[in-house]
């Protein structure tokens, strides 16, 4: 990246400032991208978790596969899916709070003595589906973050601070040329001057 400066003071200045800024702002950066690489392998890892419960959850209820047949269709169907949103590492994230069920009346007498069981074990597989897919998206979110952060720390460290403390380096450089030159000229000023006085005090 191509710094644009002026070779004087207040260019030297403002560099300095931006910096600064970047110098000061790169440990924070680091933190957080550290904070979110680990915030995002614990979000995959519970959304693994819950799938994982989804599945032994299938198995553990394989044994009622014939009677599914005999369960009441739209018996129980989610309405909305209630979520609130959680700051982690400064980034807003979904959490799961509710899962709202529309569960039809049935006749408790005339209906199969398990249906209220069927309606729990419903209910129990689609809040681990659910909450699975909430830390899925969780985790995406924190991820695409940690990979902007990632650039910022990667643009900060590589390309701005060492841009910024080689254009000071050149400044200072020019600066420093200009002032030996200055005092040079002045000195071959008043060398030449001394020559002359001496020259005219000769005559």
């Amino acid at each position: 990246m191509a710094i644009k400066f002026q070779y004087n003071k207040t260019s030297l200045n403002t560099l300095g400032k931006q910096l600064k800024m970047r110098q000061s702002a790169l440990p924070t950066l680091k933190n957080k991208e550290s904070a979110l690489r680990l915030e995002v392998k614990k979000a995959k890892t519970d959304a693994e978790k819950l799938m994982a419960d989804l599945e032994a959850a299938l198995v553990r209820y394989d044994y009622l596969a014939a009677l599914w047949n005999e369960f009441q269709g739209g018996l129980i169907s989610i309405v909305d899916v209630d979520l609130f949103t959680v700051k982690v590492a400064g980034v807003k994230t979904p959490a799961l709070e509710n899962i709202r069920y529309e569960i039809k009346e049935f006749n408790a007498f005339s209906s199969p003595a398990w249906f209220a069981d069927g309606v729990a074990i419903l209910k129990e597989l689609s809040r681990l589906g659910i909450e699975s897919e909430v830390y899925m998206e969780k985790a995406r979110i924190l991820d695409y973050s940690r990979k902007k952060t990632t650039q910022k720390v990667n643009l900060y460290e590589k390309v701005q601070i060492p841009g910024y403390q080689e254009a000071i380096r050149k400044i200072k450089r020019y600066m420093e040329d200009e002032e030996n030159l200055s005092k040079a000229s002045s000195k071959i000023v008043k060398s030449r001057h001394a020559a002359e006085e001496e020259e005219e005090e000769r005559q």
